[in-house]
């Protein structure tokens, strides 16, 4: 059942040509898809917080329910298959990246207690792309991102407004935002021409087995008090994984094919912005949208915005 619900949600926001090779999507539609992701993921940091689990028994539970719904999506093993083994040990290496982006992620939520402050500090990916993947994809560096990347920045100073008890949150967010610049960077160089859902399947189950592999460790240094969620955290898990993981993460994937890695950070720069207006609509938290806020919201959007139009500008000129 669960299997069905997906592949339908799949097939009507990626056609089934879209995540299978050799098609390409059109710029237009890896926008959307892109956006359609920014927004699920804009439910994370949420539905983090509502579970009871601790960070680490979290993440276990989201990977293997996300993979267990992408499993019986027709054609994700026939993809599998076509892919080489080198490109599948890479592609393993990366779903590990990702489960340290979600574990760091994650963990700065449970030690700031905030989930506005970690998904502030994910903004920062954008910075760290526009260095990592002139470096990892051999294309030539942009200083236009850079200096987006760093007016990001001041935006992120605008929107935390926190104060010395969140530094740890603060730190251990933003090696999250680098591990979440780095993977994507990472899938940017390696997805094209790749089945989309089956290379989604791969790196999630690769960051699951990671985690699995590592509970002796995690036990000893990280003991989990619970692993397995109970009440209404199944509810909650089910969300995360099927909606806000495997089909999020699939077409954030799969517009990396059309898009820069670049351009698909500093538009998930848009998701502190979605995470806390949803929080104060849903959890009916008693935040209050001061004029840091809008500033630092509007300085985000504005980064997000200017990138293509000062591209297309540049791309224009003789």
């Amino acid at each position: 059942m669960l299997g069905f619900l997906l592949s339908h949600a799949f097939h009507n926001i990626i056609p089934y040509h879209c995540y299978t090779v050799p098609q390409k999507i059109t710029k237009n539609k890896a926008y959307i898809q892109l956006h359609i992701a920014v927004f699920l993921f804009g439910f994370t940091a949420i539905l983090g917080k509502l579970i009871t689990l601790e960070q680490t028994a979290l993440v276990w539970n989201r990977l293997w329910i996300a993979v267990l719904g992408l499993i019986f999506i027709p054609g994700v093993f026939r993809g599998i298959r076509t892919i080489s083994v080198s490109n599948l040990l890479k592609f393993s290496g990366i779903g590990v990246l990702v489960a340290l982006h979600w574990l760091t992620f994650y963990g700065s939520i449970k030690i700031g207690q905030s989930a506005s402050v970690t998904l502030a500090c994910l903004a920062t990916a954008s910075l760290f792309t526009s260095i990592l993947e002139p470096v990892i994809t051999k294309s030539k560096f942009q200083w236009i991102e850079l200096v987006l990347g760093l007016i990001v920045i001041v935006g992120i100073y605008f929107l935390s407004g926190v104060g010395t008890q969140y530094y740890l949150a603060i730190i251990v967010g933003i090696i999250s935002a680098f591990l979440a610049a780095l993977f994507s960077t990472l899938n940017k160089k390696y997805i094209a021409n790749q089945n989309t859902l089956s290379v989604t399947t791969i790196e999630l189950s690769s960051g699951f087995l990671c985690i699995s592999m590592a509970y002796p460790l995690i036990q000893t240094y990280m003991p989990q008090t619970h692993w397995m969620p109970h009440g209404d955290d199944w509810l909650w898990l089910i969300l995360l994984g099927l909606l806000c993981t495997s089909l999020a993460f699939a077409l954030a994937i799969n517009s990396l094919k059309v898009l820069s890695a670049f351009i698909s950070n500093l538009s998930i720069n848009l998701e502190p912005v979605y995470g806390i207006l949803l929080s104060i609509w849903i959890l009916n938290e008693d935040a209050i949208l001061n004029a840091d806020f809008y500033i630092g919201t509007t300085i985000i959007l504005c980064a997000v915005v200017l990138h293509p139009i000062i591209t297309r500008i540049s791309k224009t000129k003789p």
